[in-house]
Formats: structure tokens, sequence, C-alpha cells
């Protein structure tokens, strides 16, 4: 196969526990509030037999560097690979996919809202999905790299995603403060998946080389593909999915 596979997640919770009709929705250091919609819960049952199948099949998890190489210097990677990647950072990463991914010692990519990450360490809910403290992010370093998902710009409004009517000068300062904080630069995650053509030319314009959405991008970017909306994938559709031939999709659980 040529190319490599991504996975994407948020929030993973045990079956037993997930019931939607009593979620309270995000808990976030900035001063926003969101509902997560089912599909971005992923049942931690259904994690754990992915996660084995892939070591057990031999995969190996790229890193954002790898993927850098494989577009920009035409490097090759291994013919089974997939990118493990994490958006927003709740509680429940630290709590049940860390050990996870460090116990077959696994490479993940978290996608970091600056402004929502705790400078105190809270405390997990199932009703709730939890941000990480600062703190805790750092216990994961050696399972995790972080990357840009915007310093407070992961916002909505009457339908409407920040970064379609951020303005340039605003989007940039944003951007440059959490790639301050990050420590892989020059990588972007939009959030939602949504972009307008200006962000992807401002973004160009800051020497970004990857920026990854839900939704087809555009020439220069990275491309995620939606295949699967689930939030609990089971074998019988992942297995399938990974032996998909393409140069880059995404499975989103």
């Amino acid at each position: 196969m040529e190319g490599f596979h991504v996975l994407m997640y948020h929030e993973l919770i045990k079956k037993e526990d997930f019931d939607y009709a009593n979620y309270k929705g995000i808990k976030v250091q900035q001063d926003y509030q969101d509902i997560l919609p089912p599909v971005l819960f992923a049942h931690l049952e259904a994690f754990e037999s992915q996660m084995k199948y892939l070591y057990e099949e031999g995969y190996v998890t790229l890193t954002l560097r790898d993927v850098i190489d494989f577009y920009y210097h035409n490097k090759a990677l291994p013919e089974k690979s997939v990118l493990l990647t994490f958006d927003d950072l709740y509680k429940s990463i630290l709590l049940y996919a860390y050990p996870i991914l460090k116990k077959y010692n696994f490479h993940a990519v978290g996608f970091v809202v600056k402004d929502w990450l705790f400078e105190e360490v809270q405390s997990y809910s199932t009703t709730q999905s939890v941000c990480l403290s600062k703190q805790e992010l750092e216990q994961m370093k050696d399972v995790f790299e972080y990357a840009n998902h915007t310093k407070a710009l992961h916002t909505r409004k009457a339908g409407q995603g920040a970064l379609q009517i951020v303005d340039k000068s605003s989007f940039i300062e944003d951007m440059k403060d959490c790639e301050q904080y990050v420590g892989t630069k020059n990588v972007f995650a939009y959030p939602f998946g949504i972009y307008t053509d200006e962000n992807i030319d401002w973004l160009k314009g800051e020497g970004f080389l990857l920026a990854f959405t839900s939704v087809d991008g555009l020439e220069d970017t990275y491309e995620k593909n939606n295949d699967i909306d689930t939030n609990h994938c089971n074998l019988i559709k992942f297995i399938p999915w990974l032996r998909k031939e393409g140069s880059c999709d995404r499975l989103y659980n």
C-alpha cells in the first residue's frame, strides 16, 4: 500500500458509562461551552481491540515528522503505517488511551487548544468531557507529541466556527501563541474540520507544512477523507478499512 491511514479520536468512554441523555458537554479552562456529538465518542472496548489489532498485525505508528518527510521529501513509509491523532485532549485520553498506547509502544499526536488546558488537574467525569491540564500533558510526552489546534479559536456560534469569521491578524496572533506552546511546529488542525481558503493561505504564509481537516482539503494540505462515522467502530469495519488502498484517508472515531 502506498501511503498511510489516519485514526482520529476525541473522547473514549466505557460502553456501560455512555449515557448521552445525561451528557452535559465539555468542561474547559476557556470561558466556552459546547456539546460533543455522539459520533465523537469512541467506546473504550472498541479502542482496545483496534490497538491490539494494529500491534498484532505489525502496524507502525507514525510521527508528524514521518508524514512531513513522506509529502515533502518522498521518503517511503512502512507498508503498514497509521497516524494516531487525538483532538482537544480530554481526561479520558490520559485515563484510557495513554496506558494502552504505552503498552504497545505506540506513538500518537495530540492537537492542543491551549486555552482549553486547565492550570490545575480536574476530576474525570462520565457526564462531561473534561479537558486535561498542562501538567497532565507533560506526563504523556513519552507517547504523545503535541501540535496546534488554536489558542482560543475552537469555538462556534450560530452555526459558524470562529475560523470562518476571524480576521487575519487575530488568526495569526492566536496561531502563534499556541505554536509557542506545542512541541511540534508548523502543523495545524482546523477546529471542527472547517476552514476557508483564506485560512489556508494564512497558514502557508506562516510556513505551515500540514493542515488537518475532516473534509477534503486543497493542494499542499494534508487531507483526511471521511470514510466511517461511528462512535464504536468494531473490527468488522475496522479491518477492511485498514486494508484499503490509498495515499491517505481517515477513520473517524
